[in-house]
């Protein structure tokens, strides 16, 4: 028979081995929520444009998931047309979704071939641009979420796929300053 104090022991491992369990039980989620989006500080020039993009991506992902929804999977032919669209941009210095020639962003999103034998579909697509620490994947995405069009773009429950354009420069001159242009495009097809 076990002494009260060895009892009181016994309890107090119990106690914590319940207490253990349910850390590890909740921790993946927490650790879900506390991890960040690598590179999304990162001001233009600071680190390539891939992880600028990636780390767009990843914000956008945290958005959709703190809004209940599954996150937005990469599509190589949406990024061929945002990253085009965003290099023709900083290059002949406009800022429209409409290119130079009058191309709208679903010609583009067309032409790249994302829409081939799709049957139905459905596409957006936000721009941006930024200097110094505002063109940084947060700051960009914090001002599509303030913005009610590209919010709706982020949290629109049908798009699957995502494809993310940037381009250092900006669309109007900006002496001697470190700028992003950025252009991503949002799609589902069936």
């Amino acid at each position: 028979m076990a002494t009260p104090a060895a009892r009181f022991q016994i309890r107090i491992l119990l106690a914590l081995l319940v207490a253990l369990a349910a850390c590890l039980a909740t921790a993946p989620g927490a650790m879900a929520q506390k991890r960040s989006c690598k590179g999304a500080g990162a001001e233009a020039g600071q680190v390539s444009q891939r992880k600028l993009a990636l780390a767009t991506v990843c914000l956008l992902n945290k958005q959709r998931r703190a809004h209940g929804m599954r996150p937005l999977r990469m599509s190589r032919r949406l990024a061929l047309a945002a990253r085009g669209h965003s290099a023709e941009m900083a290059q002949a210095k406009y800022f429209s979704h409409n290119s130079r020639s009058g191309a709208s962003f679903l010609d583009r999103i067309r032409r790249a071939g994302y829409l081939r034998r799709a049957q139905r579909w459905s596409v957006g697509e936000n721009i941006a641009w930024g200097t110094g620490h505002l063109s940084t994947p947060r700051s960009i995405v914090r001002a599509w979420m303030q913005s009610p069009g590209h919010r709706a773009n982020i949290l629109q429950r049908s798009f699957r796929h995502i494809g993310i354009g940037l381009s250092l420069g900006a669309p109007v001159h900006v002496a001697g300053r470190a700028a992003a242009t950025y252009t991503t495009d949002f799609g589902t097809r069936g």
